[in-house]
């Protein structure tokens, strides 16, 4: 008989923090007010204050630059993103983090700047800062876990 073996190794929010840094996209999750969570993939990028920028661009196509997660943060400021690691074959290289977020509506304009020059130098399509907003986040607690 095998005998199954069970991990369960918390992330600290040092490691946690490095490894959503590290990440180039994740899943933002926001509250509609009738829904529930609303769910959407994004990229982002991380301050050295540990604040988290995420874009609203001119980029991809969409019918308007208003978008309902902005509508949702302004009926509820709270939100997650989260970003995994998935082997199908080697689950001993899962692992996952989870950010709660609380966004921070009218945010100072240089720290907007700020995290629009980070996006520009993370990823080429956003080198001319085609932005119609960047919602800003303060990571309230982040949480991780990794199978090794």
């Amino acid at each position: 008989m095998s005998r199954v073996i069970h991990y369960r190794m918390k992330l600290n929010s040092p490691d946690s923090l490095e490894r959503l840094s590290a990440f180039d996209h994740g899943v933002l999750s926001t509250l509609h007010p009738d829904r529930g969570p609303d769910v959407i993939p994004v990229v982002y990028a991380i301050s050295a204050e540990g604040l988290v920028g995420i874009p609203i661009d001119e980029v991809k196509p969409k019918t308007s630059t208003r978008l309902q997660r902005q509508r949702n943060l302004e009926s509820d400021p709270r939100a997650a993103l989260i970003v995994q690691q998935w082997d199908k074959h080697d689950w001993n290289q899962l692992w996952w983090v989870r950010a709660d977020l609380e966004w921070i509506a009218n945010a100072p304009q240089e720290v907007v700047s700020a995290l629009s020059l980070l996006l520009a130098h993370r990823y080429e399509q956003y080198k001319d800062q085609p932005f119609t907003d960047v919602l800003v986040f303060r990571i309230a607690n982040i949480t991780g876990w990794s199978a090794s």
